[in-house]
């Protein structure tokens, strides 16, 4: 069967899908709408979003509307005559009027395992509340946030090492995978949607930057969930006792199991720095002081001298 798809996305996640779309058998991508360049970086130079760029590699048409509440918008979706929409990553809540375009409305895949951890950060928040799976789920689009009805959902396990860029890279593949392996068949019948139940939803709100400070008090697995969710960004951080440059980021770290008053630092050495928590201690490996590139423990402390019972926070 084939089918005529317009592809919407923007953040880099909804890459591999997109590859994954163009090279479906029967499929007839006819064009890639995403979010308008935006200004980026130090010179604030306008910058292409990671699936436009994606898609002009590929030789796609790219749509680039600042709004989709508009006539004209419409009418050029329209006139595109698409069977489904398939979206990951837009950043654009889908108006109606766009859901009903397509013979087969719109799917949208989700970084969670829906209901859980619907909204912006699923990634980060699959992280920091220490959930042992997450996946990814293709679901039938409606007015509401994440709340369609799930057409398939793969998952994968979260391992003590796992960060949000290692999640990040391993759902843009596995949300790939899964529009090759569903979306012939849902588009042909085969796949029944269910509805979601509502009682077992979470909401997983923004990450804004101040979500990285550390709160030495907690226990050292809280700590170290909230170091793994916030890598690379906006990165968990912690202030170091210094006059200048004190805004100290930890990318990496351990459970260790020494205790003290939270925030002191209780041991030092070539490889790690051990600094206590609520409960148990981190041992930090790898960090980053304010303007700054990240580095081992050794390389770090040659350039900043810590010493025990120092106080971090």
């Amino acid at each position: 069967m084939g089918f005529r798809a317009l592809y919407m996305g923007t953040a880099e996640i909804a890459c591999a899908p997109l590859k994954a779309l163009y090279d479906l058998p029967n499929c007839e991508l006819v064009s890639v709408l995403t979010q308008p360049d935006r200004p980026r970086g130090r010179g604030m130079n306008l910058q292409p979003s990671a699936v436009k760029q994606c898609a002009e590699e590929l030789g796609l048409s790219v749509l680039q509307p600042p709004t989709l509440r508009n006539d004209g918008v419409l009418e050029q979706l329209h006139s595109l005559r698409t069977d489904v929409i398939v979206v990951m990553a837009f950043g654009q809540i889908l108006p109606q009027s766009v859901l009903d375009l397509p013979k087969h409305g719109a799917v949208n895949l989700h970084a969670s395992i829906l209901p859980r951890h619907r909204g912006a950060a699923p990634i980060q928040w699959a992280i920091l509340e220490g959930d042992h799976e997450t996946g990814v789920t293709l679901m039938k689009m409606d007015a509401g946030l994440d709340t369609g009805e799930i057409i398939a959902v793969s998952r994968t396990p979260i391992h003590a090492t796992d960060n949000s860029q290692i999640f990040h890279d391993r759902l843009a593949d596995l949300g790939a995978s899964l529009i090759t392996a569903t979306l012939r068949d849902y588009l042909s019948g085969h796949i029944s949607p269910k509805p979601q139940d509502n009682d077992l939803s979470t909401y997983a709100r923004k990450i804004m930057k101040d979500d990285g400070q550390i709160d030495w008090s907690l226990p050292a697995i809280e700590i170290h969930r909230r170091i793994r969710a916030l890598t690379p960004w906006p990165g968990a951080f912690t202030f170091l006792p210094v006059k200048q440059a004190r805004l100290l980021k930890i990318f990496e770290a351990y459970i260790s199991e020494p205790e003290g008053n939270p925030g002191k630092i209780l041991s030092v050495s070539e490889n790690s720095l051990v600094v206590a928590c609520g409960k148990n201690s981190l041992s930090l490996t790898k960090l980053q002081r304010e303007g700054s590139r990240s580095m081992d423990v050794d390389n770090f402390l040659n350039g900043c001298p810590l010493t025990p019972e120092m106080m971090l926070g």
